[in-house]
């Protein structure tokens, strides 16, 4: 167990996608400092080597898996890289997702970039849950917890296919969430708001005047910090939120109570 560690995950494996950077590396970090063996997945293979380097000087445990999430072939291999390393897989953690290249009005979006969007932050969702979920019912049981959006409660202007994508992703969370509740799987959804991450920086262009504009919409007056979403998932799958059943989770700053 690692140092300041309560152990509630030890013996428990996490699968975390998108976990070369940002929320997912951060997730990754904090699933292992509750004694969780870690596969962290991923398209950048160095982030991903660098992410399961953090874990193993903290003294825990993880492997790198290379995962293109719209690759139904590649998820599989990735998931059974884990159960190959750790025998098991208990929690999920479908986090991977890119931001738009540049904004457009429905009526002018670019075919390439609506598929592009789509096939990673939905699709990539689908096909890790299909995979993720019959070795997590050889356990037992689990939990599961996608990554949407604020873009997945409210509509952005010049932003369709990531708002349809965000938003699909919590109604596929919902569906999903039913279909395995008896079986004793809980599957949950976080919408992260603004939150200061790498994807972030390029989003405001890694400027001063850039990120203003951004706080500027946070009624809290700061962005999110990923630390904040990880305690939110390593929650989720915890049995204190075993009666947690298909909610969105909403981690916003209030940006979208306005």
């Amino acid at each position: 167990m690692l140092p300041n560690s309560n152990g509630n995950y030890t013996g428990k494996v996490a699968f975390i996608t998108g976990a070369a950077s940002g929320i997912g590396r951060v997730t990754a970090l904090a699933f292992a400092r509750e004694g969780a063996a870690v596969v962290v997945a991923d398209v950048s293979e160095q982030g991903n080597q660098e992410t399961a380097h953090l874990i193993e000087e903290l003294g825990g445990q993880a492997i790198a898996v290379r995962c293109d999430v719209t690759r139904s072939e590649d998820v599989k291999a990735a998931l059974a890289k884990t159960v190959e390393a750790f025998g098991r897989l208990d929690f999920a953690f479908n986090n991977a997702g890119i931001e738009p290249r540049k904004p457009a009005p429905t009526a002018e979006y670019e075919e390439e970039e609506w598929n592009r969007i789509v096939d990673i932050n939905l699709r990539g969702v689908f096909l890790c849950m299909k995979h993720e979920i019959p070795l997590i019912l050889k356990q037992g049981g689990g939990a599961i917890v996608n990554t949407s959006s604020g873009a997945g409660v409210i509509g952005i202007k010049g932003s369709p296919a990531y708002t349809a994508a965000k938003h699909g992703v919590i109604g596929l969370t919902r569906s999903a969430a039913l279909d395995y509740a008896a079986q004793n799987i809980r599957i949950n959804v976080v919408c992260p708001g603004y939150i200061d991450t790498p994807m972030m920086g390029r989003f405001t262009g890694g400027t001063d005047e850039g990120r203003a504009k951004v706080i500027a919409q946070e009624p809290v007056g700061r962005m999110g910090k990923p630390e904040e979403i990880a305690a939110a998932v390593v929650w989720l799958c915890s049995d204190a939120a075993g009666f947690v059943i298909g909610h969105a989770m909403v981690i916003d700053g209030g940006q979208t109570v306005q």
